[in-house]
C-alpha cells in the first residue's frame, strides 16, 4: 500500500449546505409568462395584442362604470344626473328588480317562490354532495310536488294524490317485474297511469267515466279536508323565476329519460330500438323554437276535446323532450366508450340486464359522460330564453317590456348586462361543479 493511501483519513459530511435559489427565470411568474404568454413569436404577438385590447376596453368601460347612477326613477333623471357625462344607469335594475325576478307574480305572495327556491337548494344538496345525509333523498323525491303546490297554489290534495299514486306504481312495477317480466310490467304500468291520471274513455267519446281516479280522489279529499293556497295562474309567472322553473324541470326529467332512450337505442328488441332511434333523430333535426311554437299553438289540436294543458306545462314537456334527445346521444357515447370486458364481467357474475346496467355499466358510462351531460344542462338552461317568442315573459321578455315603458325607453346595456351576469353565475356554477365531480370520480390511477 502506498504512503498516500496509508495516510488517507475517511471523511463523512455531517451537515448539508443550504440549497441555492433557482434562477429567477425558471420559477414564479416569470417562468409562467415564458411558458404560457411568450413561448414563441406568435404567442408573444397575440399576448401583446390581447393586452392592448384589454386596456382599450378598460379605458372605455371604467369611466362608464365609475359614473354609475343608482338612484333615479327614469332614464331622463339618469341623464340629468350625469349631465352629459358617460355613465351607466343601474337605477333601472333597482326600480324593476322584483319584476325581473318574479314577473307579474303577486307581491304579497313573493314568500312562496322564495321558499320554493330555498327548498330546492335543500333538495339538490344530497344529490350533489355525498357528505349530506342520505335520508334527505326522501325530501328530494317529494320536493317537486311541494314546489308545484307552493308556486301554483290550489288544494294540497292534488299533489299528494299524484305522489301517492306514483309511489304505488313504483312499488307495483318492482313487484310485478319478476313474475311478469320488465316489459309487460312497464306496459301494465302505462295503462294504470292512464286510468289514474287521465280519462281514456273520454278520448273515445264516453262521457260517463270514473276516470281519472286521482282527480276524483283529490276532489273528494279537498271537499272533506280543505287545505289550499291562493291559486296563481301561469300567465303571472315571469322573470328569472320562470327560467328556473323550466330549467330545473327540464334538467331533472331529461336525464332519466335520456338514459332510457340511450339504452333503447342499443336494445336488441327491434321495436324498442326503432322507437328510440326515430324519436332521437326527429327531435335532433327540429329546432327548439319549432317545438315551442308547437306547444303553444298546435298541441291542443292533437289532444282530446276539452283537454286544456297549462302553457308552462306544455313548454316544460317540449323542452324536456328536446333535451332528452341530446342527453340520450351523450349517454350513448359513454356506453360505447366502455370496453366489452365490462359487459362480459357482468355476464360472468350472473347479473340480469337491469342489474348489470345499474351496478356496472351505467355508473361508468355516466362518469365518462359527465362533461357532455353538464354541457347539455347548460345549453338547456340558456335555451329557456326562447320562451319569449311564445309570449312567456322570461328575463328577456321582461327587459323588453321595461324598455317599452315611457320611463325607460332607450335604455339597453344595463338590463342585458345584468341578465347575462345572472345566467353566467348559474352556468358557471354548473361548469365548476362538473369539474369537481370529475376530479372526485377520477379513480383510474388512485
Amino acid at each position: 500500500m502506498s504512503d498516500t493511501h496509508a495516510q488517507t483519513v475517511a471523511f463523512v459530511r455531517d451537515t448539508m449546505l443550504p440549497p441555492e435559489d433557482p434562477p429567477s427565470s425558471q420559477t414564479g411568474a416569470v417562468k409562467w409568462m415564458r411558458e404560457n404568454l411568450f413561448s414563441g413569436w406568435v404567442s408573444a404577438v397575440l399576448t401583446i395584442l390581447s393586452i392592448l385590447a384589454i386596456l382599450w376596453i378598460a379605458y372605455e368601460l371604467l369611466p362608464w362604470l365609475a359614473n354609475s347612477v343608482w338612484n333615479a326613477n327614469s332614464l331622463s333623471e339618469c341623464r340629468a344626473i350625469l349631465d352629459g357625462a358617460s355613465g351607466a344607469c343601474w337605477a333601472v335594475i333597482r326600480v324593476n328588480w322584483l319584476q325581473l325576478i318574479f314577473g307579474f307574480y303577486p307581491p304579497e305572495l313573493y314568500w312562496r317562490p322564495i321558499l320554493s327556491f330555498l327548498l330546492l337548494l335543500i333538495a339538490i344538496a344530497p344529490v350533489l354532495f355525498p357528505s349530506v345525509p342520505r335520508q334527505l333523498l326522501w325530501f328530494s323525491a317529494v320536493f317537486p310536488f311541494i314546489g308545484v303546490w307552493l308556486l301554483w297554489g290550489g288544494s294540497i290534495w292534488g299533489p299528494v294524490t299524484v305522489l301517492v299514486g306514483l309511489a304505488a306504481l313504483g312499488v307495483f312495477i318492482m313487484r310485478a317485474s319478476e313474475p311478469l317480466g320488465t316489459v309487460p310490467a312497464g306496459i301494465l304500468a302505462v295503462v294504470l297511469v292512464l286510468v289514474l291520471f287521465f280519462d281514456p274513455l273520454g278520448w273515445v267519446g264516453i262521457s260517463a267515466s270514473p276516470f281519472p281516479i286521482a282527480q276524483n280522489v283529490a276532489a273528494s279529499l279537498g271537499a272533506a279536508i280543505p287545505a289550499e293556497l291562493e291559486s296563481v295562474p301561469s300567465r303571472e309567472f315571469g322573470g328569472f323565476m320562470i327560467s328556473v322553473v323550466i330549467g330545473v324541470a327540464g334538467i331533472a326529467l331529461s336525464l332519466p329519460l335520456g338514459i332510457l332512450f340511450a339504452l333503447g337505442r342499443q336494445s336488441n328488441m327491434p321495436l324498442i330500438k326503432w322507437i328510440s332511434v326515430t324519436f332521437i333523430e326527429f327531435i335532433r333535426g327540429v329546432p327548439l323554437i319549432t317545438l315551442l311554437f308547437t306547444a303553444s299553438l298546435l298541441l291542443n289540436y292533437f289532444l282530446p276535446p276539452g283537454t286544456n294543458f297549462d302553457l308552462i306545462l306544455r313548454v316544460i314537456i317540449m323542452v324536456t323532450l328536446f333535451a332528452t334527445a341530446y342527453m340520450a346521444e351523450v349517454i350513448r357515447g359513454g356506453l360505447a366508450a366502455l370496453p366489452r370486458g365490462q359487459y362480459e364481467a357482468a355476464d360472468a357474475l350472473g347479473l340480469d340486464y337491469w342489474k348489470a346496467q345499474r351496478l356496472i355499466i351505467m355508473p361508468q358510462a355516466l362518469k365518462i359522460s359527465i362533461p357532455g351531460i353538464v354541457n347539455t344542462f347548460i345549453g338547456l338552461f340558456k335555451d329557456t330564453t326562447l320562451v319569449v317568442f311564445i309570449g312567456i315573459l322570461d328575463p328577456i321578455g321582461r327587459a323588453s317590456a321595461i324598455r317599452a315603458t315611457s320611463d325607460w325607453q332607450g335604455i339597453y346595456w344595463e338590463l342585458f348586462i345584468f341578465i347575462g351576469a345572472v345566467f353566467w353565475v348559474f352556468c358557471f356554477s354548473m361548469s365548476r361543479y362538473s369539474m369537481h365531480l370529475e376530479r372526485r370520480l377520477k379513480t383510474d390511477h388512485r
